[in-house]
């Protein structure tokens, strides 16, 4: 099968389109035809070997997973003996980041609960997108962040994956909503309900004087106490991306903050396709409706996570082997 392998850390040049061994399902696992994958931070990461801090989990000077990959959507071709709840034939999607990752390729191996069956209406393209961003994004707003209805909310990183189908989530609950990012993603989130939208490249949106409920971001690059400016009394900021540094001042502060400030601020450590009814439910009620980049086949994977790490992606960047 054709897989994509990252056998070093650098730029776009490492990303290789290779041919690899055809997988095989070990008793719990499910061997997945794959129709749809999508890219994540983790890929982008994982192509440099940046943040180093991550190398300690992922390996020090080369990928210890040399397929990248964390989102799928596909058919099952086969099953192991110990699975009973998927069969071969079923459409099936999931985040495999708690069980393992290999997605950028025309066949993964991966534990069988990772998979939820794709709902009937959904493409493969549109069910690569949700698992992971939407999940960040509905637990990030609603199970950490305590969402409620008519509150003004911020969405940081808004033209990707989390921040469109936050915007969805958030407008569920008649929330206002400001989005920050640049370029030609602010008039495309205009276009798609954002009630505002900010350029970070002009505008500082902490030290606008205008407070929300609850931010969502998903681009992290300041401290805490810098986005406590942008927070009405009582107000809640959630971190679900960005820079290492600032997720650890989150860990270290979010106590002083709530002691002194009256307002929280959060790290939220994603509980892989925790919610997904949820999202499957809103899905077929019209309600949500993923903005996909793409799809790019697997032989652009390349300029595919380098658009993504560029932060040039409107939605979420979705690649077909």
């Amino acid at each position: 099968m054709k897989a994509i392998i990252f056998e070093k850390y650098g730029s776009a040049e490492v990303v290789k389109l290779k041919e690899v061994a055809k997988p095989v399902p070990k008793p719990k696992e499910v061997l997945i035809k794959v129709h749809s994958t999508a890219v994540n931070d983790y890929d982008w990461s994982i192509m440099r070997g940046k943040p180093y801090a991550y190398r300690i989990f992922f390996g020090l000077f080369s990928p210890k997973n040399t397929i990248p990959g964390m989102e799928v959507a596909g058919v099952v071709e086969s099953v192991g003996e110990q699975v009973t709840h998927l069969k071969a034939g079923d459409r099936v999607f999931g985040d495999t980041s708690d069980f393992g990752f290999g997605t950028f390729a025309e066949y993964v191996c991966i534990v069988a609960k990772a998979f939820t069956h794709i709902p009937e209406g959904m493409s493969f393209d549109e069910a690569t997108t949700l698992p992971h961003a939407a999940l960040l994004a509905k637990q990030g707003l609603i199970d950490l962040g305590g969402l409620k209805e008519n509150q003004d909310i911020l969405i940081n990183g808004c033209g990707g994956g989390v921040g469109t189908i936050g915007l969805q989530i958030a407008k569920e609950y008649k929330a206002t909503v400001a989005g920050v990012d640049t370029g030609e993603k602010l008039q495309t989130m205009l276009d798609l309900g954002f009630d505002e939208v900010i350029d970070y490249k002009q505008t500082d949106f902490t030290r606008t004087g205008k407070k929300y409920d609850l931010i969502l971001d998903a681009k992290t690059s300041k401290s805490p106490f810098a986005y406590l400016r942008a927070l009405k009394p009582g107000g809640t900021y959630v971190t679900v991306g960005g820079k290492v540094s600032k997720f650890v001042q989150v860990l270290i502060f979010k106590g002083l903050i709530s002691l002194l400030y009256k307002k929280r601020v959060c790290l939220l450590g994603l509980n892989a396709n925790k919610g997904l009814d949820y999202i499957i439910d809103l899905y077929k009620q019209g309600k949500i409706k993923p903005l996909i980049d793409g799809p790019y086949p697997l032989s652009q994977a390349a300029e595919a996570i380098q658009r993504f790490g560029e932060g040039k992606h409107h939605g979420k960047v979705v690649v077909n082997p």
